[in-house]
């Protein structure tokens, strides 16, 4: 069970993360953001893209968390899932920043008015052992962090050094 002090930093983390991805995307020029660094690689853009475009689908499973007893969930698997909201057409990457920190507003704005209960809520996903509001949102901070860790990585790293995952 999530502590009142755990939930509050976890909620401040998650709130924090737009800005901290739009500074960072700042940084790096536009001359890396579509580059292809290997066959299986994405590009920078296409990470800030999915980061933008996976919240629509993250936020329906807040509500469902809120709204039903024992949510049953499927894989999201892009653009195979019917779980996945009306597909958007390529946008940019300052597009993609603001889709982000709206959607994440609207997350965090939804979270934070929820109690216990709906947190300890336990949702079925076949994909892990236990799935619970609280795991939805750890899960989620935890997938920001480790697209803009490859960010960096595709950004920084030296073609000798950079790993498929």
């Amino acid at each position: 069970m999530i502590s009142s002090q755990d939930k509050l930093e976890l909620l401040e983390t998650l709130r924090r993360t737009p800005t901290m991805l739009s500074a960072f995307i700042k940084t790096i020029t536009e001359d890396k953001m579509n580059v292809r660094r290997g066959e299986e690689f994405w590009t920078i853009a296409e990470h800030v893209v999915h980061l933008a475009e996976v919240q629509p689908m993250l936020l329906t499973r807040f509500q469902r968390f809120v709204t039903e007893d024992n949510p049953e969930f499927i894989p999201y698997i892009p653009k195979e899932n019917i779980e996945e909201p009306v597909s958007h057409p390529r946008i940019s990457v300052a597009e993609a920043l603001e889709m982000f920190s709206e959607y994440r507003r609207k997350e965090i704005e939804l979270l934070k008015d929820t109690d216990n209960t709906v947190w300890k809520k336990i949702g079925l996903h076949p994909e892990y052992e236990l799935y619970s509001m609280e795991i939805l949102a750890r899960h989620v901070l935890l997938h920001d962090y480790w697209h803009m860790y490859r960010i960096e990585a595709l950004w920084l790293t030296r073609d000798a050094y950079l790993t498929k995952f």
